[in-house]
């Protein structure tokens, strides 16, 4: 990515949060959201020596319910990191908003339904 991180992938206007902040809030150690990332589970991006995550990505709860099985089915479909964090964020009519919006609002059904068709 040639561009300052998730800015360069997905526009200035993502709010994103720190490992460290993203394992304050789901009360875990820093390391277990590098292993998070690494088995698919978040997606984050690298910007110099810091990681960047959407903040979207994550509920009071804990991580969107759904993201995994879509960033799973979207990597075993052959899609990179970027380009799934690419078509998380992008505005898509018929869903209305961005598939991660679907999923925030409980429409995953449909969100991993687009992603496996994308997929194969």
């Amino acid at each position: 990515m040639t561009e300052s991180g998730i800015a360069a992938v997905v526009g200035h206007d993502v709010e994103v949060v720190s490992l460290a902040q993203v394992a304050e809030r789901l009360g875990v150690p820093r390391t277990r959201i590098s292993q998070m990332i690494k088995q698919g589970q978040l997606l984050g991006v690298r910007e110099g020596e810091r990681w960047s995550v959407p903040a979207a990505f994550l509920t009071d709860d804990g991580v969107v319910k759904g993201l995994p099985g879509t960033i799973q089915v979207l990597r075993d479909g052959g899609y990179s990191d970027a380009e799934i964090l690419r078509w998380l964020f992008a505005h898509d009519e018929s869903l209305p908003g961005a598939p991660i919006d679907a999923l925030r609002s409980d429409r995953g059904r449909e969100v991993k339904r687009r992603a496996q068709a994308m997929a194969f």
